[in-house]
């Protein structure tokens, strides 16, 4: 009895290449569909990186130490801002950085931003507040920048060291003033002492 071929070769060649081309259609479909919903990868980038405050105090010491250095800001007419005040009318302290104490990314920085651009004189202190490497002296690089648009840039406008040689020190690393357009004011800039900690306390 002659058997019976239900599935003829060239009939099989033809199913799998309209599987293929199907399976093809179908993943470029998917494809055009999930385009408008990504993110490219250089868009999250720069939006990562854009600061979102005004007035930005930067504090930075080196990595590998296990110190506590705390920066403290004051903005024209507020309270201080620092790690046991992290909010005030303008400025709030985004980053309290404790040394090696729940520090996953092992970055020894600290940084206050401002809403808004008010006018008259900041002061910006940095203070030892523990130093459990006990390596000294402790050198803290301070930066000061402003955003004067929503999207504009930051531009630098002051940088120091500060240099601390004792646990409970507080440095006033610079003051300046800033006019209502957000420059700063020629002349402006000096680091007489002001001590914003034990204005808090």
């Amino acid at each position: 009895m002659p058997s019976l071929d239900l599935f003829p070769e060239e009939d099989q060649s033809g199913t799998v290449f309209r599987d293929v081309i199907i399976l093809a259609l179908c993943g470029f479909v998917a494809i055009v569909l999930l385009l408008p919903h990504l993110n490219s990868p250089a868009t999250a980038a720069t939006e990562s990186i854009t600061p979102p405050g005004n007035v930005i105090i930067e504090a930075r010491w080196l990595d590998h130490m296990d110190t506590d250095v705390d920066l403290w800001v004051e903005a024209p007419g507020d309270a201080p801002v620092g790690y046991s005040n992290k909010g005030g009318t303008y400025f709030n302290l985004l980053r309290d950085d404790l040394g090696y104490l729940a520090d996953a990314a092992e970055i020894n920085y600290e940084v206050s931003y401002s809403r808004g651009i008010p006018s008259g004189e900041y002061t910006v202190n940095v203070h030892l507040y523990r130093n459990l490497s006990g390596t000294y002296p402790v050198t803290v690089k301070v930066v000061a920048s402003v955003k004067k648009t929503a999207g504009g840039a930051a531009a630098h406008i002051l940088t120091t060291e500060v240099v601390l040689h004792r646990e409970r020190q507080e440095f006033t690393a610079f003051r300046f003033r800033l006019d209502s357009n957000g420059e700063l004011v020629p002349g402006s800039v000096h680091n007489l002492s002001k001590a914003l900690l034990s204005a808090r306390t």
